[in-house]
C-alpha cells in the first residue's frame, strides 16, 4: 500500500490544527471566566464532541492510552498556569521546546531516530521563536518558566505517546485528557458568576473549533506522520495567534517579531516539503 499521498494530507491536518489551535489567544481573552476554569470549560465541551464524532470508540485504559490522556491534560492546564505566572511569550516558547523532548525520547519509545537535518530545524525554529517573542520575553518568573517548560515536556509526552498508538485509537487518549482537563478546572468553576453570552460562544468555541476539530485531525495525522514532525509542523500556531489579534483588534507586530516568523515559517515550510519529497523520492 502507497502512504505517500495519506502523509501529504497529514501534514495539511497539521496546519489545519494549528491554524485552530492558533484561536486560542483571541477566544480565551473573550471568555471572562478564570484561566482554570476556561481550561475546563473547553476541555468538557471538547470531549463530548471528540465522542460524538468519532465511531467505534474503545477505551482500553491501557498505560499508553493513559499517558496520553494525563500528558494532554497536564499540557493544557500546565500552559494556562505558565501564563499566569510568567509572560505570555515565554509560556509559549517555553510550551514548543516540545521538538526537542520529542528529538530525544523519540528513537527509545517510538523507534524514530533524529536527523542532523532535524536538529538544524529545531534549532531554526527556536531562534525564530525567540525573535518573534523577543518584545515579551523576560527573564523573571522562575516558577512560570519550569511550568512552561513542564508544559512542554507534556507536550512531548503526549505526542509520542499518541504516536505510539498509530495502529490503533489515539483520539480516546484525547478524550480522556479533555475529561482529566475539566475535573482539574471543575473546582475553579464554582463561586463564579456565569459567563456573559459571549463568555459562553467563546468557551463553546474553544471546545469545539480550539481543541475538539483540531485534535481530531491531529489524532489522524499523527497515523502518518512521526513524532517529530507533529511537534515541529504545528509551530506555526503561535505564529498565527498575534496575526488574529492584528486582524481584529490592530496591534501589529513589531520588525523583529515578522523576521523570527519568517523565519519559523520558512523553517517549517522547508522541513515540510523535504519530509514530502523524501517519500516521492
Amino acid at each position: 500500500m502507497d502512504h505517500r499521498p495519506e502523509h501529504t494530507r497529514a501534514i495539511g491536518q497539521l496546519l489545519l490544527a494549528a491554524l485552530f489551535w492558533s484561536l486560542g489567544g483571541l477566544l480565551i481573552k473573550a471568555a471572562d471566566w478564570p484561566p482554570l476554569a476556561v481550561a475546563g470549560g473547553r476541555g468538557i465541551v471538547a470531549a463530548v464532541f471528540l465522542f460524538l464524532t468519532n465511531r467505534s470508540l474503545r477505551f482500553t485504559f491501557s498505560r499508553v492510552q493513559l499517558v496520553a490522556a494525563f500528558a494532554y491534560a497536564g499540557c493544557t492546564v500546565l500552559f494556562v498556569t505558565a501564563t499566569k505566572l510568567t509572560t505570555a511569550a515565554n509560556a509559549i516558547l517555553l510550551q514548543y521546546t516540545a521538538p526537542v523532548w520529542v528529538a530525544l525520547l523519540g528513537a527509545w519509545f517510538v523507534g524514530e531516530r533524529t536527523t542532523r537535518a532535524d536538529w538544524l530545524t529545531i534549532v531554526v525554529v527556536l531562534g525564530g521563536m525567540a525573535l518573534f517573542f523577543a518584545d515579551g520575553l523576560a527573564f523573571g518568573g522562575l516558577l512560570g518558566n519550569i511550568t512552561g517548560v513542564l508544559s512542554g515536556v507534556c507536550f512531548a509526552a503526549m505526542t509520542v505517546a499518541l504516536r505510539r498508538q498509530k495502529d490503533g485509537s489515539p483520539v480516546e487518549s484525547i478524550i480522556l485528557g479533555n475529561v482529566i482537563a475539566f475535573i482539574i478546572g471543575l473546582p475553579f468553576m464554582f463561586g463564579q458568576p456565569l459567563p456573559s453570552p459571549t463568555g459562553i460562544a467563546a468557551i463553546v468555541a474553544l471546545g469545539v473549533v480550539q481543541l475538539g476539530f483540531s485534535y481530531w485531525l491531529y489524532a489522524r495525522a499523527i497515523r502518518q506522520v512521526t513524532a517529530l514532525e507533529a511537534v515541529i509542523i504545528p509551530v506555526i500556531e503561535p505564529i498565527l495567534n498575534p496575526v488574529w489579534v492584528f486582524l481584529v483588534a490592530g496591534e501589529r507586530p513589531s520588525r523583529w517579531a515578522l523576521v523570527g516568523g519568517v523565519i519559523v515559517l520558512s523553517a517549517v515550510t522547508l522541513r515540510s516539503w523535504s519530509s514530502i519529497r523524501r517519500l516521492r523520492g
